[in-house]
């Protein structure tokens, strides 16, 4: 990563990688014209988003819901920036199994622990201290909210959020989309699109 690295996105998550000490940041793009030529933790704000494409640095995209960072990787792509520029990164106090793998453009936070044989998908984000163990799936730009617990052998969707201090029971399925509650405990499989929360979780409503 020679040419260093971008973040994309003036958000709460790039400051939180930020302060995990990331290393090799020359800047942040925003679409937020006010913020162009300020500094966000000592990190210049250089441009939009759109300007990416004429860049060298890699990539990391730090906007914290789902939805809206899959449409601005998915504008990213369709400016012609390929899949080798998305940076990965993974915080140092974070562990993670030998066995284990992370996709590119995912954020791992501090205290985050992966054990064996768990796959992390694009774009994703985990936030403090969450537990992934073994044989979990989690699909591309889900987010994990900090102290998730997962169970081993879950299945998390594309796009889904699950909030902070919420736990999934292992063998479980999260479908696409799925929002799953602060602090609520999911005992079973939770469809594609639908909102869940409680002890044990029960479905409040879809959310599309």
């Amino acid at each position: 990563m020679t040419a260093g690295v971008l973040l994309v996105g003036a958000s709460g998550l790039a400051r939180e990688v930020v302060a995990a000490d990331i290393t090799g940041v020359v800047g942040i793009l925003d679409d937020d014209a006010a913020l162009h030529g300020n500094e966000i933790d000592g990190i210049p704000v250089l441009g939009p988003v759109a300007s990416a494409a004429g860049r060298a640095e890699q990539l990391l995209v730090c906007i914290g819901p789902s939805e809206s960072r899959r449409a601005v990787v998915r504008r990213i792509r369709d400016a012609g920036v390929p899949e080798d520029r998305f940076a990965t990164f993974v915080a140092r106090s974070a562990r993670i199994g030998s066995t284990s793998g992370i996709a590119p453009g995912s954020i791992v936070l501090d205290g985050v622990v992966v054990t064996a044989h768990a796959t992390i998908g694009r774009h994703v984000v985990v936030m403090p201290s969450c537990v992934i163990t073994h044989d979990d799936v989690i699909g591309d730009f889900a987010t994990l909210a900090a102290g998730v617990a997962l169970g081993g052998a879950v299945r998390i969707g594309e796009a889904t959020y699950l909030g902070m201090n919420s736990s999934v029971r292992p063998g479980a399925a999260i479908g696409d989309g799925a929002t799953v509650g602060m602090g609520a405990v999911v005992l079973g499989d939770v469809p594609d699109g639908e909102i869940w929360a409680g002890i044990p979780a029960r479905r409040l409503g879809g959310n599309r």
